[in-house]
């Protein structure tokens, strides 16, 4: 199914800058909060907050200072400016559940994979579940698309099958898709862990959104673990025509051009190494990428659009793009 108007974005939520990342199934609710409100001012249609109502009419936790009950709607419109697409990681959700149980590895004939294949989705989904009503209670029309029920499916780790016409058709409808790294069959293996890194390669290679933002909890990507002393923000990376990459800006010292990635050990997805490749291949398609901490003024101008273009000097973030 064709989109009837073009996609604008692709917002990738980072599990690390959404959830407390050493601490199990907790919600780094502050961020969220900020994101939601970000992503309100970006996507809804004359988005204050005055004459925005929210949508999540259910009695769990969860607080807004938007107004959100059936009876306030009356005649309001709800609309969104243009057409996103939101993807989030699983931070302190789902990566131990599937560490523990090695869903990633495969092997559904040992009970140890297939109990730990359920405890895994559980916990993303119930992480996606609170990202849509985080997204509704701004007043957003957010619906949660989990890819193993949309019958996603990958043959050894590679993706294998992608079904978008739920998506498609939720975007026509004026809806918000909100999509998740996932458990899911793999034809060779069995199952393994779907990162929402390559979902999001997959949904720009076949809806060519204007731009995708990775939504992250460090300012960008760095020449190196930016924990480390020195550790320098790349602004700019080009991705030629064979995916190579290389730094564009700053000019780093001695001409290097190459970039230390580490891996958090309990990170069954890849980390910024998936990131940074699935970027680069985005990037390759003629569509900008933009890693930018998320819930700061960096990234509200990201989403907004604003960095298309020329890289204004007070912006913070990393932009990839094709060099041609």
């Amino acid at each position: 199914m064709d989109l009837t108007k073009p996609l604008r974005c692709i917002v990738k939520l980072g599990g690390a800058a959404i959830t407390r990342k050493n601490e199990l199934e907790t919600i780094h609710e502050e961020n969220l909060a900020t994101v939601s409100s970000h992503l309100r001012k970006t996507m809804v249609s004359g988005s204050s907050s005055e004459n925005t109502i929210g949508m999540d009419w259910s009695k769990q936790p969860g607080k807004s200072d938007i107004a959100c009950t059936a009876d306030d709607f009356g005649e309001h419109e709800v609309g969104l400016a243009s057409p996103f697409i939101v993807v989030h990681g699983a931070g302190s959700f789902g990566h131990f559940q599937a560490s523990k149980s090695g869903v990633h590895k495969g092997g559904l004939d040992r009970s140890l994979v297939k109990a730990g294949f359920v405890a895994t989705r559980i916990s993303v989904t119930l992480l996606n579940l609170q990202i849509v009503r985080a997204l509704a209670r701004e007043g957003i029309p957010s619906v949660g698309m989990s890819p193993f029920s949309c019958g996603w499916s990958t043959c050894e780790r590679n993706m294998d099958a992608v079904d978008l016409h739920g998506v498609s058709k939720a975007i026509n409808s004026g809806f918000v898709p909100v999509l998740h790294g996932d458990a899911v069959f793999d034809d060779f293996l069995g199952c393994t862990i779907l990162s929402g890194d390559v979902i999001i390669r997959h949904l720009a290679e076949n809806l060519k959104p204007d731009y995708v933002v990775f939504l992250t909890d460090v300012l960008g990507v760095y020449d190196r673990p930016p924990t480390e002393p020195d550790a320098v923000l790349l602004r700019e990376i080009a991705v030629d025509g064979c995916g190579r990459w290389s730094v564009i800006r700053p000019i780093l010292p001695n001409g290097n051009k190459e970039v230390e990635i580490s891996v958090a050990a309990h990170d069954t997805t890849g980390g910024m190494v998936t990131k940074i490749s699935e970027a680069a291949m985005i990037a390759k398609l003629g569509i900008e990428v933009y890693i930018v901490k998320a819930a700061t003024v960096h990234s509200l101008r990201a989403l907004s659009g604003e960095i298309r273009g020329k890289i204004p000097d007070d912006w913070l973030g990393t932009v990839i793009r094709f060099s041609g």
